[in-house]
């Protein structure tokens, strides 16, 4: 689509040239940049270099994810322009290849009106044109997404003819209206010919299923309500395709952020795996699955556009809303942070039953020298220790992995038999650390006690999981710390759990040990530094300029 060029400076209300009359106008609040990347620097001490953050001010649920025919990945959110606290919510936009080297784009979806936000939504990708936006292109993309004001929340969408840069808002919007101020968030897939959209009735505990043949006329089709933690209300449901690991099946799996009512306090995702036949969705059983046993990981989204033969692939907000709005970062001049993508699986785990596999997408292009090659003791850490300082590390990010195996039955484990890890600062004897019980309750722990950059009442200090002994006598940790965020995934990840913590110097020292094991256990460690994604792309002043990669907006 063709049409003049609109500037747009301060407050401004823009719309299409003349040839375009009729198409709604969206909403440029002063002080909201349009039009190019926003320049940051991500050389902050808090800032993570291989998770993804945005350049300046707030940012929380990831929005829109898809994966493009170009194999470019795209990750929208929700992002408070002008400020370090939620408010003002437009759409963000980042672009990457692998996940880990992202390009910030210019803000993809503005408001209609001074009056309104967007909050968050999906987008899918509309090659048959069911829309009609699209008659002569097969990548065309469609925004769903909700507009929010004092009174009512409504679902519309958006087109993009530039594979998601800029948006065109729909001028018939909204497409599901509502008298409700508690009505948002809708994620939509494809299932046989039919798009399917699932979206919160957050306070009545309900997620509502419709579909449409076109994205524009919606037909209710089902409810599912009252079913894991309620909370005070559900948010940011998603609906995914996965597949069954070691097998050629699939089943769907229901994912629903509550907020507030996680166990530890505040904002968490449960999921729910069962079965759906294009309206109605029904779990294998009652149980509450919590996505991460942590803290802070929140309206995790899948992406559109994965091949339903592959695991899925998600990224989440890792944050909680009960502190999110006061951490430290905002004197780096911004807040929040995504997890790392994860590929994501069904597995039948004994006793427990379904669960949903969680771990961190190929994290080659991020990976540096690995930082136990030389050293013997990682080989072989039974009852013994080992310490790697990666000081000298300027992205100060690390990965490891350890295994165990060779177990007896756990009757025969001391239950003071273990496996501990330690982040330290020698600077200020800050320090982050974990670790596993082999006997007894076999539990799991991650504590951020002794790290004093935050303090805030709701900013839990520790996190747990019984996680039973695998009867075939293995056990092993993933871990991933980048600066202000630590990830850990337990046996190939059946666990998963997301932290954040702040430090007044960075942590440098890595450390691990296990005691108390029988004869006849191995344990092999192995630590690489991760490389920042981000510093190939500052200047001499170790400034982000971001990537425009598509026309100057609005539209040209």
């Amino acid at each position: 689509m063709k049409s003049s060029r609109v500037a747009a400076v301060g407050t401004a209300l823009v719309g299409l040239g003349a040839a375009d009359a009729g198409t709604p106008a969206v909403y440029i609040g002063p002080g909201v940049p349009s039009g190019t990347p926003i320049a940051a620097n991500y050389t902050g001490p808090l800032r993570p270099q291989a998770h993804y953050s945005p350049p300046t001010a707030f940012m929380n649920d990831p929005n829109g994810c898809f994966l493009d025919a170009s194999g470019t990945w795209h990750v929208y959110y929700q992002y408070n322009p002008t400020d370090v606290v939620a408010g003002n919510q437009h759409w963000g936009h980042a672009t990457s290849k692998d996940l880990y080297h992202w390009d910030n784009q210019p803000i993809a979806l503005f408001p209609p009106d001074a009056d309104t936000n967007v909050f968050s939504g999906s987008a899918v990708i509309d090659p048959e044109n069911t829309s009609g936006f699209f008659p002569s292109q097969d990548n065309g993309v469609v925004a769903i997404y909700t507009l929010n004001t004092d009174t009512k929340q409504t679902q519309n969408i958006a087109y993009s003819y530039d594979d998601g840069y800029t948006f065109i808002p729909y001028e018939n919007n909204p497409v599901i209206d509502s008298e409700s101020n508690q009505f948002r968030d809708p994620k939509v897939i494809k299932y046989e010919d039919t798009w399917v959209m699932v979206v919160a009735f957050s306070q009545e505990f309900v997620i509502g299923f419709y579909t449409s043949k076109d994205l524009k006329t919606w037909e209710f089709a089902s409810n599912f309500s009252h079913h894991g933690l309620l909370g005070t209300q559900y948010e940011c449901p998603n609906l995914q395709k996965m597949p069954i690991k070691d097998t050629d099946e699939t089943k769907y799996v229901l994912t629903i952020s509550i907020n507030p009512g996680a166990p530890l306090g505040g904002s968490i995702m449960e999921y729910f795996p069962g079965d759906f036949n294009g309206t109605h969705f029904t779990p294998v059983d009652n149980a509450a699955r919590i996505a991460d046993f942590a803290k802070d990981n929140y309206a995790g989204q899948f992406f559109y556009g994965v091949p339903e033969t592959e695991p899925a692939v998600s990224i989440a907000w890792a944050s909680n809303w009960q502190y999110t709005q006061n951490v430290p970062t905002a004197d780096e001049g911004w807040r929040s942070v995504m997890s790392l993508p994860r590929i994501n699986y069904l597995t039948n785990i004994t006793r427990l039953g379904w669960d949903m596999v969680s771990l961190p997408y190929d994290v080659s292009p991020v990976l540096g020298d690995e930082l136990t090659a030389s050293n013997a003791d990682a080989a072989s850490l039974v009852n013994k220790s080992l310490a790697i300082d990666f000081s000298s590390a300027a992205s100060n990010a690390l990965y490891f992995n350890a295994s165990v195996s060779g177990l007896p039955p756990v009757k025969n484990i001391s239950a003071s038999a273990w496996f501990n890890f330690t982040f330290l600062s020698p600077v200020s004897g800050e320090s982050l650390s974990g670790g596993y019980q082999f006997g007894g309750d076999n539990p799991f722990f991650v504590s951020r006690e002794r790290t004093r950059g935050f303090d805030n009442p709701f900013f839990t200090d520790k996190a747990s999981i019984s996680q039973l002994l695998d009867p075939a006598g293995t056990w092993s940790i993933a871990g991933f710390i980048d600066r202000s965020i630590f990830e850990v995934f337990l046996d190939g990840g059946i666990f998963s759990g997301t932290v954040t913590f702040f430090p007044t110097a960075p942590l440098s020292i890595f450390s691990a040990a296990t005691g108390g094991l029988p004869e006849g256990a191995q344990v092999q460690v192995k630590v690489w530094e991760v490389k920042s994604a981000w510093a190939e792309k500052e200047d001499e002043n170790g400034t982000v300029r971001g990537n425009v990669t598509a026309n100057a907006w609005p539209w040209v």
